[in-house]
């Protein structure tokens, strides 16, 4: 197995993995707050924790979602495209998408640097954790679109459309 195919499992199965850490301490976050509140003294720590957790299940759900490309796509007129303009299309819409990761991750960069000293309510993190994820979800974004264009740009120099079939 060539070395990038190896180290892009296991990045996936990284990031899986971070995923369902999240999602149980969320569900134990939300549990805790849950059974606190009918027992009728509320851990006052639940509701930051949860909202925070739920940012990362979110963000790492983007991430999986862009590297298995489960987003929604709509591609009708797309694909009604020749072969030739199907591919430049598909470049430019990845441009598209690089340029929007950017402006995410750049974002995020200012946001976790305004917040570092700021500490959050309930538990004791800066809250520059909370913004954390943008920068992730927008590094991740950006390189899966450099990837997926390398992929078409690579189709089309072998005379192949996406869908693998010889382009005439």
């Amino acid at each position: 197995m060539p070395l990038v195919t190896w180290l892009a499992r296991a990045f996936d199965a990284g990031i899986r993995a971070l995923a369902a850490i999240a999602i149980a301490a969320l569900t134990v976050a939300v549990l805790a707050g849950v059974i606190s509140r009918a027992l009728g003294d509320p851990f006052a720590w639940t509701d930051e924790a949860s909202r925070i957790l739920m940012i990362y299940v979110a963000a790492l759900g983007w991430v999986l979602a862009s590297r298995s490309r489960a987003h929604i796509r709509i591609r009708f007129f797309h694909d009604l495209l020749p072969p030739k303009w199907w591919g430049v299309s598909e470049i430019l819409i990845n441009v598209a998408i690089v340029l929007f990761g950017l402006l995410i991750a750049a974002y995020g960069v200012e946001l976790v640097a305004r917040n570092l000293d700021v500490e959050a309510t309930s538990v004791p993190l800066s809250m520059a954790w909370l913004y954390l994820p943008l920068l992730i979800g927008g590094a991740a974004t950006v390189l899966q679109a450099i990837v997926e264009s390398a992929d078409v740009m690579m189709r089309m120099r072998a005379g192949l459309h996406p869908g693998g079939e010889r382009v005439s």
